[in-house]
């Protein structure tokens, strides 16, 4: 508890903070900081152009593939019910057709 409140005072000394910020170890921490957020911000653009190009380039694909899946699949249908074979005029369809 006493150890907080001494480095709440020292921090809140604007003479400490000034020769800290001076001294080589904090400017080099800075550095790396400001480094290692510039890095990330530039992987996160990166990653989040790579996922659009991504979304976009298959969502297109996808939908020209089932559009031909859809067409391909009525024609074939249709084909299907043109060439089925017809039942003989004289069967009879209903509950007592197979007794």
């Amino acid at each position: 508890m006493v150890l907080r409140r001494l480095l709440a005072a020292l921090l809140h000394s604007p003479q400490l903070v000034d020769r800290l910020s001076e001294s080589r170890p904090i400017r080099r921490a800075a550095q790396l900081t400001a480094f290692a957020l510039l890095q990330a911000q530039l992987r996160g653009q990166d990653a989040a152009r790579r996922l659009r190009a991504i979304a976009a380039g298959p969502a297109g694909s996808l939908g020209r593939r089932a559009a031909r899946f859809r067409d391909t699949f009525t024609q074939e249908l249709r084909r299907g019910l043109r060439e089925r074979p017809r039942p003989p005029s004289g069967s009879q369809k209903g509950q007592g057709a197979n007794s």
